[in-house]
């Protein structure tokens, strides 16, 4: 009897150790994490500090490539634009002289009347003055670009997000003038956990849900960081915080046009465990 008995209880905690054994290793297939929702964003800036003389545009206003935004003041721009024309005007007429000088003397050469050297130095003389030509060319093409830089234009298909400045303001160099919101799929920034990075690869299936916006917005993982770092502060709890983590972007298919960076989400990753198996 107390054999039958001692049998009965090994045979149950036998039970009870592979139940516990086979709930840990169950690993959920899905990670849910937080983040937010991310655009392309198109920062003009400003090539040169000079007053706005015209908006073409206005927030919230869809934009085409190519379209004029903001044009700043061209008065400056177009008078060095006009001293390199007048240089490259000098440039050119002082280098046919040279070259009259050179055939001249080359001619004299022939006929013994000029040295060597004289030939020599009115060759130096054309090719100083070739050289010239080239700088005053040069200078032509960079004042025409300066001025043209000017005129600001959208380089993508898009909405116009931000106008920091209005007509009549002087803006210094290197300011943003304008934000263009870019066409394309948005995506969601998210921080994927270190015990899960073998698990999520690129074109992982995801599903994105945001709060106010009714139904699931389907997705994939675009990229996953390579080098991980510290969780930031406001992605996961206090006690979290240390964890090391990898940036990743979850794009989205089929979301709205009205979606706007910032926007809080909540992804679902339909990531699968990885299965070890044994080698036979």
């Amino acid at each position: 009897m107390q054999t039958s008995q001692r049998s009965w209880c090994y045979r149950t905690a036998s039970v009870g150790v592979l139940a516990l054994l086979a709930a840990c290793s169950e690993a959920p297939e899905d990670l849910r994490l937080v983040g937010t929702i991310e655009r392309t964003l198109i920062e003009l800036t400003a090539p040169a500090s000079e007053s706005i003389v015209g908006v073409s545009v206005s927030r919230g206003e869809r934009v085409a490539k190519g379209d004029p935004l903001v044009q700043l003041d061209t008065t400056y721009a177009l008078a060095d634009v006009a001293r390199a024309e007048a240089n490259l005007a000098a440039a050119t007429t002082a280098l046919a002289v040279a070259r009259q000088d050179l055939g001249r003397t080359a001619k004299l050469r022939r006929e013994a009347v000029a040295s060597q050297q004289q030939l020599d130095r009115m060759g130096l003389s054309a090719d100083e003055a070739a050289a010239r030509l080239h700088e005053a060319e040069a200078m032509l093409t960079a004042a025409g670009k300066r001025t043209a830089d000017l005129q600001l234009v959208s380089p993508v298909d898009g909405i116009v997000d931000q106008l920091p400045f209005d007509e009549g303001e002087r803006v210094p160099a290197g300011s943003v003038l304008v934000v263009v919101l870019a066409d394309g799929k948005p995506w969601v920034r998210v921080w994927l956990p270190e015990t899960s990075y073998v698990r999520v690869l690129p074109e992982t299936p995801a599903e994105v849900r945001i709060d106010g916006i009714e139904g699931v917005m389907h997705g994939s993982v675009l990229d996953v960081a390579r080098e991980s770092e510290f969780t930031p502060h406001y992605a996961l709890t206090e006690r979290d915080r240390s964890h090391l983590v990898y940036e990743t972007r979850i794009e989205i298919e089929d979301a709205p046009t009205f979606l706007r960076p910032g926007m809080p989400a909540e992804v679902r990753i339909l990531a699968s465990p990885i299965v070890m198996r044994e080698t036979p």
